[in-house]
């Protein structure tokens, strides 16, 4: 089941085309990268899937039920977290989670159960201290507490990790791994690390387009990698080994690189030099295709 589906969506501010007709789903589980360069559309893209920015054209369907301008039925479905969360600075966590809940009508005896549990999950169990004294760690992960309040089907993030160090990126990512045994996990970012880290599925937005969409082993597979690397113990075995292969490569000191369209041709031909003249490699490798490279490629 497709817990969200953008059919040929699109949104114009003046004569720019932000979004331009895209269409993707997100399947229930799935942990979504949405992938883009600052400006590329993803956060007009998500305020129209929330309803609070109207589209030019198209459809968005959260749990089968069509998304409607300003009628946010579909966010009961919904969590949600802005790339900067905003807090009462004054209350501790526990507080500000009971007000969200007592706000979004959560049953006063399951009130309190909840908050411990969410606050467990985002290591934020027992923290006293009031919200001012947070870290930008610290307040991402209580905005995501905050938007689970709800048990939502669909949790939308908006750059999450963009303005944090490498520790509270990883906090954040296990996070959003952990829960996507419940809930689906939609974020946008342009850190491609991260959607290598959890992603199964992602969506690449360029010139506000969709340039590509699947999950990640099939776009891996639809864009195969095309080059061999080759490290020797010398330099003096690299060059014998480019003396009987004749062809150009890129070099270091010890290594080449060779590329080329049929790569395991290549590596076929490498390795039966290899062994016809007692070369023996410290490395050898065949790149693999990576989100960065892929990318890279559509972007360009």
């Amino acid at each position: 089941m497709d817990i969200l589906s953008i059919s040929n969506l699109s949104k114009s501010f003046g004569q720019t085309r932000v979004i331009d007709g895209i269409s993707f789903s997100v399947p229930e589980h799935a942990v979504f990268g949405f992938i883009g360069a600052n400006g590329a559309g993803k956060t007009t893209t998500m305020k129209m899937i929330l309803g609070l920015l109207k589209a030019d054209g198209g459809e968005v369907a959260v749990c089968g039920e069509k998304v409607t301008f300003g009628a946010t039925k579909t966010n009961r479905h919904i969590g949600y977290l802005p790339d900067v969360p905003e807090f009462y600075n004054y209350m501790r966590p526990k507080e500000y989670l009971r007000l969200c809940g007592e706000i979004t009508g959560l049953p006063h005896t399951s009130i309190n159960n909840r908050c411990d549990e969410l606050l467990e999950l985002v290591g934020l169990a027992g923290v006293r201290k009031k919200i001012g004294g947070f870290s930008r760690g610290m307040k991402q992960r209580l905005g995501v507490a905050q938007a689970l309040l709800n048990e939502p089907k669909l949790l939308i993030c908006d750059e999450p990790t963009s303005a944090l160090d490498p520790v509270g990126r990883k906090e954040i990512l296990d996070i959003l791994r952990q829960i996507s045994r419940k809930t689906t996990v939609i974020f946008s970012t342009h850190i491609l690390s991260d959607v290598e880290r959890i992603c199964n599925q992602a969506a690449v937005l360029n010139k506000g387009k969709i340039a590509l969409a699947g999950t990640l082993a099939d776009l891996k597979a639809r864009h195969k990698a095309d080059s061999l690397h080759i490290e020797f113990v010398s330099a003096a075995d690299k060059a014998r080994f480019i003396s009987v292969y004749g062809l150009s490569a890129e070099q270091s000191e010890t290594g080449i690189t060779l590329r080329g369209g049929d790569i395991e041709g290549i590596e076929a031909k490498a390795l039966q030099i290899l062994a016809q003249n007692d070369i023996l490699p410290i490395r050898l490798e065949v790149a693999e295709s990576t989100i960065e490279s892929l990318f890279l490629e559509v972007v360009q």
